[in-house]
């Protein structure tokens, strides 16, 4: 069973078009909030990744960080999405971040 925070951090990656990613601090400050590890708590909880798309979630240095599926896939996905990426880094997070 999530908890109601894991719910609101998942609800707002529905928000995240296609070629752009947020950070966990991002999904944090839009819940008035700085418990950026639980967000990253919730990603990996997140059971259903076809639909809510936890891979749209990057470090704050734009490192790609974990995911269930493995950081290959979570690459694949995000550039089949067009989100540029290179040594496991998204490059210049600036120009691809989402902002809540």
């Amino acid at each position: 069973m999530l908890k109601k925070f894991e719910v609101q951090c998942l609800e707002l990656l529905g928000q995240i078009p296609k070629g752009k990613v947020t950070t966990y601090r991002e999904i944090a400050k839009a819940l008035d909030s700085q418990a950026y590890r639980a967000v990253g708590r919730a990603m990996a909880r997140n059971r259903d990744l076809v639909v809510v798309p936890c891979h749209r979630v990057v470090c704050s240095n734009g490192k790609v960080g974990g995911y269930a599926n493995g950081i290959d896939q979570k690459i694949k996905l995000l550039e089949r999405e067009g989100i540029p990426i290179s040594r496991e880094k998204v490059v210049d997070l600036k120009s691809v971040l989402y902002r809540f």
